[in-house]
């Protein structure tokens, strides 16, 4: 008896050592194990570092990626809900306006991989602060759910504002993205 037990915990204590399965895992995430052993290899990339400023038209929902004063590509996004404006609290669904950088890169169970933008900087804090309101924060560059994975949807999703105030990219830009684009990387919404 004790034998099968044991046996029964094998190939479970495997799994969850070994990072072959994640129990936490929901059908409607992606699967982090991938992304985590690219950002150990990012560095081993020619194109890291190809991308040196972002600038985000909110009006345009167009996002331009700079190398010096060239622009190497402009994508289409979709932005928060409530995309009007600057940001003011936590919840109101629009994309923040205004100067910031990558400060790191995420891998992402609900939106494949995210470059995390340096929201909320201090004088958002600071105003907020004034309004008796939380700024809010976690936004990033970020790609699709889990549901989109393939990109089938990318035209759906791309011609809506629906985020909680991120910026959204499909997938397949989000990879070229994620090795085009270091830490620090200037991002300017507006």
């Amino acid at each position: 008896m004790q034998y099968f037990l044991y046996l029964m915990l094998l190939p479970l204590s495997l799994f969850v050592f070994t990072g072959c399965a994640d129990p936490d895992l929901k059908k409607d995430e992606y699967n982090l194990q991938e992304c985590r052993e690219e950002l150990l290899e990012a560095t081993d990339f020619k194109n890291e570092g190809s991308i040196d400023h972002i600038i985000v038209e909110k009006a345009q929902r167009k996002m331009y990626l700079y190398k010096g004063k060239e622009v190497k590509g402009v994508l289409p996004v979709s932005l928060g809900k409530n995309p009007v404006g600057q940001k003011q609290r936590q919840g109101d669904n629009r994309t923040p306006e205004g100067e910031f950088f990558i400060h790191r890169k995420l891998c992402s169970p609900k939106y494949y991989r995210s470059l995390c933008i340096s929201y909320p900087r201090p004088e958002d804090i600071a105003s907020a602060r004034k309004r008796g309101v939380n700024p809010g924060g976690d936004i990033t560059i970020h790609a699709q759910p889990k549901w989109n994975a393939d990109g089938k949807q990318d035209a759906y999703t791309l011609s809506q504002n629906w985020t909680q105030g991120c910026v959204a990219v499909t997938n397949s830009e989000m990879k070229e993205l994620w090795y085009a684009v270091r830490e620090g990387v200037p991002v300017t919404i507006r």
